[in-house]
């Protein structure tokens, strides 16, 4: 018996050496654990694998809404109305004097007169008269000649042209103008003032030569106006589309004539 008592001790210290190395709390055969519990101070090994920081979720981004810059409202010009157009009907009556020579209406149709400086040295100053259809005077051309030495008389492109003053023609015929349209020309040695000349130009055709006598409003000369391929200066205070013109000056030839600064045509 006591051998095997002997055993048991032996056995008992053996299991109660290995309860402890592994952390285990060994009590004594019908001892409460609790007991045993306050008495060993067993190694707290931490055997749990370390902890992690929660995985931070970043908060879900929220894209604002891009918004384009405004767009610029179309700028809507308001169409530009066109100049319209009044036409006097009168029988070729005067428009302009230049001292005892009087000029008439070249057509029976006439919506305007733009008086303009000539390119003439010896183109004389016309005055307008009261029954002048509309005139006016144009912007400066930078001549150093007469504001009214010329009139561009706006005028039916279907009326026949007259002669714009009594007198005798000197010379006309077909011309080119600009060095590139064709035109045609008369001039006419006014009856009032011998040594001076008439010129009218922008007519297409011509039904009188040298020499001819011509009765101011009466005698045609020409089927109608010349529509120049081009804008003149008068068709800008004028009704659309422009109505051609015949041009009209009076030339004092005893005022020479500057050449042209770069010639004429070749």
């Amino acid at each position: 018996m006591r051998g095997e008592r002997g055993i048991q001790r032996g056995l008992g210290a053996v299991i109660a050496l290995l309860f402890v190395s592994s952390g285990m709390v060994a009590t004594r055969a019908g001892e409460p654990a609790a007991r045993n519990a306050s008495r060993v101070s067993a190694p707290v090994t931490n055997t749990a694998p370390p902890a992690t920081a929660a995985p931070t979720t970043a908060a879900p981004v929220t894209a604002l809404p891009v918004t384009a810059p405004p767009e610029a409202a179309p700028t809507t010009q308001p169409p530009v109305p066109l100049r319209t157009r009044t036409v006097v009907e009168q029988p070729w009556l005067p428009f302009a004097a230049v001292q005892e020579v009087v000029l008439h209406h070249p057509s029976a149709m006439v919506e305007k007169v733009g008086f303009h400086e000539s390119n003439h040295d010896g183109a004389l100053p016309m005055t307008p008269l009261p029954t002048a259809v509309d005139p006016i005077v144009l912007e400066s051309r930078e001549r150093d000649t007469a504001p009214t030495g010329s009139a561009d008389v706006v005028s039916h492109p279907q009326v026949e042209i007259r002669s714009p003053v009594t007198g005798t023609v000197k010379r006309g015929g077909r011309y080119v103008l600009y060095c590139d349209h064709y035109d045609y020309y008369v001039v006419i040695e006014p009856d009032g003032r011998p040594g001076w000349e008439v010129k009218v130009l922008h007519i297409a055709g011509l039904f009188v030569g040298k020499g001819d006598r011509v009765v101011a409003g009466e005698t045609v000369i020409a089927p109608r106006p010349t529509q120049l391929p081009f804008e003149s200066q008068v068709d800008e205070v004028t009704g659309q589309p422009a109505w051609p013109h015949v041009h009209i000056e009076v030339v004092d030839l005893s005022i020479p004539d500057r050449p042209t600064p770069g010639g004429g045509c070749n």
